[in-house]
């Protein structure tokens, strides 16, 4: 039996052990809000900006630091997090490349969004293994519902390679490929089936021929690489590789699938309803979400999205996906955000330092830090590959970039081994972006050296 006198004691000892780790909390955040003025908020670049900064321990489960981390920012390329997220728990170990049926002579294939398809970095194309070895009619379903630009994209950027259309039956990317060297006999050999070759201006351009209708070498058009509504291209003089998008429509991925495949391509609808279909997948999800995260591939995270869609929704439609994602799964924000799309090259978006410490919580829960570890980039890799060169293995996160918006949110894992989740969103700032990330790693890697 405890004595009334041993309880007592207990309770006070209790009590102050609770005050001590409250006043241990409360000097820590003294401590980071003292290091997030010295470092960012007071620098010079950053003084007119609007910035938001939240610091999160998952194991207390509590707020180190917040500093406007419930105001909403535009976020950029932070925007794909809540993308990879969707991606990692709707699109399983292997993405759908397609869903097809035979019906006797004629083989019916049901796009899936899938991006990876013809693209040039992946050698391995099963559904173009199976497209070649049929030996039936080949007609393809593509659904009508796919906006080729997102609301709120720059329309004026459309001839950038970061701004490729999206489309329900993606093929190489849905852009071009150019190349200033002719490809030896090896590299032919092993893009003879995705790659075919076209000679213009004054060089040998490499690049997918179905999918040009007319292409001029070193001939300036306005500083313009293509048409905005066809696919008549302007090239430069350039060295090494170039991509330009080209204008996605259902007759031109038929015609690009009957040049490859050397055969034509019908037009073919069939109820799934009426017909058991087959899943054939392509690449590994996670082989997809590595180069988005890392390189910021805004191309793979809109079709991932409608990837997502198509999975879970029957249909593709970012708009619609992305309100049942706020309704469900995302649903505990602690601010509701307004999320316009996959990538973040929409205005339209925005969110809180809240809302990504949140969401990336909800990943390190759901999916665990060493398959995370894997998808980010850390110090010195992908976006960061010029920051925080001395923290790789520390540090794991995504970055964002428009005009006036600076976005880093990610993992941090300090000296004493202590798991932090941190965002910080800078918006209308007039510095360069590269003064706005040295600072906000001055920061971060104050956090690493103390806590």
């Amino acid at each position: 039996m405890i004595g009334r006198n041993q309880l007592s004691r207990m309770r006070i000892t209790l009590i102050l052990i609770a005050l001590l780790f409250g006043l241990g909390s409360c000097s820590v955040q003294k401590q980071i809000a003292k290091s997030a003025k010295a470092a960012v908020l007071d620098n010079k670049a950053l003084q007119a900006a609007h910035v938001g900064i939240s610091i999160y321990d998952p194991t207390s489960k509590q707020y180190l630091y917040n500093y406007q981390g419930d105001k909403y920012f535009v976020p950029a390329s932070n925007t794909k997090i809540p993308t990879c997220y969707a991606a990692m728990k709707y699109l399983g170990d292997s993405l759908v490349a397609a869903r097809y049926h035979k019906v006797g002579n004629v083989l019916y294939i049901k796009a899936a969004g899938d991006p990876t398809f013809l693209h040039p970095e992946f050698s391995d194309q099963p559904l173009l293994t199976l497209l070649k070895e049929s030996g039936q009619e080949i007609k393809i379903e593509i659904p009508a519902t796919v906006e080729p630009l997102g609301n709120g994209w720059s329309w004026n950027d459309y001839d950038q390679n970061y701004m490729a259309e999206r489309s329900g039956f993606p093929l190489f990317g849905n852009m071009i490929w150019l190349s200033d060297k002719r490809l030896n006999e090896k590299q032919r050999s092993n893009a003879d089936s995705l790659i075919r070759f076209i000679s213009g201006g004054p060089e040998y351009w490499v690049t997918p021929k179905y999918m040009v209708e007319k292409l001029y070498g070193d001939v300036e058009m306005n500083g313009r690489q293509r048409d905005k509504d066809r696919n008549q291209f302007y090239i430069k003089k350039f060295t090494g590789i170039k991509t330009i998008p080209f204008v996605t429509y259902h007759e031109i991925t038929k015609k690009v699938l009957s040049g490859v495949l050397d055969k034509k391509i019908g037009d073919g609808y069939y109820s799934e309803k009426d017909f058991s279909s087959t899943i054939i997948h392509s690449q590994p999800t996670d082989s997809l979400l590595k180069p988005m995260m890392h390189r910021s591939d805004n191309f793979f995270a809109e079709q991932s999205l409608l990837m997502v869609s198509n999975e879970k929704l029957g249909l593709m439609s970012d708009e619609k996906i992305i309100d049942t994602l706020l309704k469900t799964d995302l649903k505990d924000l602690p601010q509701k955000p307004r999320w316009a799309d996959g990538s973040g090259l929409s205005r339209y978006n925005l969110f809180t330092p809240q809302d990504f410490v949140t969401i990336l919580n909800k990943m390190k829960n759901e999916f665990g830090m060493e398959r995370l570890k894997v998808i980010f980039p850390t110090g010195g890799e992908g976006t960061i590959s010029s920051y925080y060169r001395n923290m790789s293995g520390s540090i794991f996160g995504k970055t964002g970039t428009l005009s006036g918006v600076v976005a880093f949110s990610g993992y941090l894992y300090t000296k004493k081994g202590r798991l932090l989740i941190f965002s910080t969103l800078v918006n209308n700032h007039q510095a360069s972006a590269t003064d706005v990330r040295r600072a906000v790693e001055q920061f971060l890697t104050g956090i690493r050296e103390r806590y």
